[in-house]
């Protein structure tokens, strides 16, 4: 006779024994991995950001997420535009779901920066320099196709949404770097800590689970004044959305440098325009400086920021973005 098991034995318990047991591992296992991975580290294709100085101290590693913070108007979305301009020409397929800007809008900018000039200049308001423009617009969609998507939905979304598409996106797409902007619009209290720990988690998940790395723009507080610089206890929110991704960067625009210019002064000229100060970095394994302050200078014209202020503009279809002299 089939033996009849009791409802009251207590399955919960018995599956959390077996789980257990089951990842609770000899760690004698993992160590042909790490000699292997000691052979391959340095043949293994580093991804960067735009600005080749920085490479030695940072770089955008699979199954990551990185959060960019900073204070309303101080340029992270400009920011973020140019490292996923670079990230393409480094070979990445890259998705945008900007919540605040129309894909048209987005594509603008990326097509201004790509073109290194202001495509609205007086100058170019002309047939033959329309017709120059267009050419060049038409050369981004070219290189852009298979290497840009773009997620067309504005205004407060749902979350579960935003966690789905960023699935799609890496399982079906294969797309190397999702970037969110915002956070706010995604979790719409400011004060839901619970759900911004729990979308924090699922995106630490996604990119973890299909080896993809993930970007999110998120708001940090204004200091007494404008002029005072980021601390990392800046960012709004819950304290996971610091404490969660692997990478942390604040950026920073020097109002106070574009003060005394306005009042005629040159005495902060050599500063830099902007500052990317690293506030973490979990998996860097280097020798230099993990949590590196990055000094960058704005080119108006094309919206780019460059390494020093007498930087040419950047050439996104090369790594590193140097003109091709061929």
């Amino acid at each position: 006779m089939a033996e009849i098991l009791s409802d009251d034995i207590d399955f919960a318990l018995y599956m959390r024994d077996t789980d257990a047991r089951a990842k609770v591992k000899n760690a004698s296992i993992w160590v042909d991995s790490m000699k292997e991975r000691l052979r391959t580290k340095f043949t293994q294709k580093k991804v960067c950001m735009p600005w080749e100085h920085t490479s030695d101290n940072f770089d955008f590693r699979k199954g990551e997420v990185t959060v960019w913070g900073g204070v309303n108007g101080h340029g992270k979305s400009l920011v973020t535009t140019q490292v996923a301009l670079s990230l393409m020409g480094q070979e990445q397929k890259v998705c945008i779901a900007s919540f605040e800007m129309k894909p048209m809008r987005t594509l603008e900018r990326m097509g201004r920066m790509y073109c290194g000039m202001n495509p609205f200049s007086p100058e170019f308001q002309q047939d033959s320099g329309l017709d120059a423009i267009d050419d060049l617009y038409d050369e981004f969609g070219e290189w852009s196709d298979g290497l840009l998507w773009l997620y067309d939905q504005q205004g407060t979304t749902d979350a579960a949404l935003v966690l789905g598409m960023a699935k799609y996106c890496a399982n079906e797409l294969k797309i190397d770097h999702i970037f969110i902007d915002n956070l706010a619009k995604c979790v719409r209290n400011e004060d839901d800590y619970n759900g911004q720990k729990a979308f924090m988690d699922q995106l630490c998940a996604i990119a973890k689970d299909f080896d993809c790395h993930i970007h999110v723009v998120h708001h940090m507080r204004k200091g007494n004044k404008e002029t005072d610089p980021l601390d990392k206890n800046d960012f709004k929110g819950s304290g996971s959305i610091t404490d969660q991704p692997d990478n942390l960067i604040g950026v920073w625009r020097n109002k106070g440098k574009e003060l005394e210019a306005k009042l005629g002064s040159g005495k902060r000229q050599e500063e830099p325009d902007t500052t990317l100060r690293v506030f973490k970095q979990r998996n860097y394994e280097g020798a230099g400086d993990d949590e590196p302050l990055i000094g960058l200078w704005f080119h108006r014209d094309s919206w780019q920021f460059l390494a020093h202020q007498d930087a040419p503009v950047q050439f996104f279809r090369n790594w590193p973005h140097r003109k091709s002299p061929y």
